[in-house]
């Protein structure tokens, strides 16, 4: 099966913000009296704030302690604290094979586009400077749910014109791996391999580094 299009995840495979959100993360949940560790926050990839949100303050048994109104208001605090950290991400912050491989899908007419739960993934491209490669990009505000559900990556799909089965999908995350192979695309994880795998990723690297479209296009064609 030919690939048409190839769509990223942001954080854990273009670039490294993690360590931002866990930042902005652990200072609202202190002020809440909600304390979490680097393991909790693993199981915030690739999910979208609001049910970042949800499940920190279920952490804390706060969960209805709040109306709607004042979680979007902590939402928002949380995301406020989170761009100014950003303020000094730059090229230099893009993980090492990445800008490679988008060079090798512009030669091979391969569609690119950005399949992130960050509202702030447009600012984000435009600092790494990649933004001239992404054809499309999703807004995760026009979309019902989040990852694991395929929605994300059949709008992708959807924008491009393209079938599923011919597109290709990268992500860090389980959530995100199970939302490709749910979606019908050929998923290729990057991270753990053995959590990767049992996830369904059909092929699995362990860094960003080790990317390389001519090994990912002949795994999918014997897959």
């Amino acid at each position: 099966m030919a690939v048409t299009a190839c769509i990223f995840d942001l954080d854990g495979v273009i670039t490294d913000t993690a360590a931002y959100h866990y930042l902005a993360w652990k200072q609202l949940g202190e002020e809440l009296g909600i304390e979490f560790d680097h393991a909790f926050n693993e199981t915030l990839k690739g999910i979208s704030r609001m049910d970042s949100l949800e499940r920190i303050l279920i952490l804390g048994e706060k969960q209805h302690l709040f109306t709607e109104e004042e979680k979007q208001q902590l939402a928002k605090k949380k995301n406020e604290h989170y761009v100014s950290l950003l303020v000094d991400m730059g090229p230099k912050d893009i993980y090492p094979g990445i800008q490679q491989l988008l060079d090798e899908l512009v030669e091979q007419h391969i569609h690119i586009a950005l399949a992130s739960a960050s509202k702030n993934a447009p600012m984000i491209l435009e600092a790494l400077g990649l933004t001239k490669y992404f054809e499309y990009i999703v807004n995760p505000d026009d979309l019902t749910y989040g990852k694991p559900n395929p929605e994300i990556f059949l709008r992708v799909a959807q924008a491009l014109g393209v079938k599923p089965s011919e597109c290709i999908g990268v992500e860090d995350a389980q959530a995100g791996i199970e939302a490709i192979k749910a979606a019908g695309m050929f998923a290729v994880g990057v991270g753990t391999v053995d959590i990767l795998q049992a996830a369904g990723a059909d092929y699995v690297v362990e860094s960003t580094d080790m990317l390389e479209l001519s090994k990912i296009l002949q795994k999918n064609n014997t897959n």
